[in-house]
């Protein structure tokens, strides 16, 4: 029977079943069709992917596999740098930008906590993620691997794991964004931006207490929510200590 003989590498196997990760494996070819389709009828999503080698050639999706093929598939490379050679690589975003599917609010306020811009509501269809990812050029963040395959979508990840305290570590390492923390920057609720205010502009607006105990104050720009340096603060303190340490421990 014809085929062409497939291996994938790092992460790329947590899309496989056991018994195709990490190895060399043949995949029947009924029809010339594109890379891309062969890869993803794999299970693995086109975003995922830095580099396609076929019988040691890069090339890009647009590729028809034909019979004898051996294909490798290859992730991001953390520390090289690939753009010469990728004809899959979609050129680097100016800064990281997020758009997460509804299964991941609390992802979504974490990277919030951290300053980053990251768009989330729970009432978020397929085509409107895939939209906003596509016209924004923002970095579609999911655990559906079938809304990664969708074409529109350039810039996307699958989250790994099910655990929210473990998948804000799980992006800061992916995208490399332990130095582009910059706290107190968004609204945890809305993502707006949060700018400073002074005490007697929103008096009218906070507890007594809190006038008599605090003095700075930031409101969000864009849902009028007032923030002091109380149990706000020390949810975002804890948190970034709780990132730094786990990448000082790696280093």
């Amino acid at each position: 029977m014809p085929h062409a003989r497939f291996r994938f590498y790092g992460n790329l196997n947590d899309f496989l079943p056991a018994h195709r990760q990490r190895i060399e494996f043949p995949k029947l070819i009924k029809e010339r069709g594109s890379i891309k389709d062969a890869i993803e009828a794999l299970g693995v999503p086109h975003p995922e992917i830095d580099l396609i080698l076929v019988n040691g050639e890069s090339v890009g999706f647009d590729y028809l596999v034909e019979t004898g093929d051996r294909i490798s598939v290859y992730p991001q490379f953390a520390q090289l740098d690939i753009a010469a050679v990728s004809q899959v690589q979609p050129p680097p975003l100016a800064q990281a930008r997020f758009v997460l599917d509804v299964h991941l609010g609390k992802l979504a306020t974490y990277l919030r906590l951290l300053g980053f811009d990251a768009l989330y509501r729970n009432d978020y269809d397929d085509e409107e993620l895939a939209q906003i990812s596509s016209q924004e050029q923002r970095v579609l963040l999911t655990q559906d691997r079938g809304l990664l395959k969708r074409s529109l979508v350039t810039y996307g990840y699958g989250v790994r794991s099910p655990h929210p305290d473990e998948q804000i570590l799980e992006i800061v390492e992916r995208f490399d964004l332990t130095d582009q923390i910059t706290p107190f920057q968004r609204c945890p609720r809305c993502n707006g931006d949060l700018m400073r205010v002074a005490k007697t502009d929103i008096a009218d607006q906070i507890p007594l207490y809190t006038r008599l105990y605090y003095d700075e104050f930031a409101q969000c720009q864009n849902c009028d929510q007032i923030y002091w340096k109380g149990a706000h603060y020390q949810r975002i303190r804890s948190l970034i200590d709780r990132v730094k340490s786990e990448f000082d421990e790696n280093e």
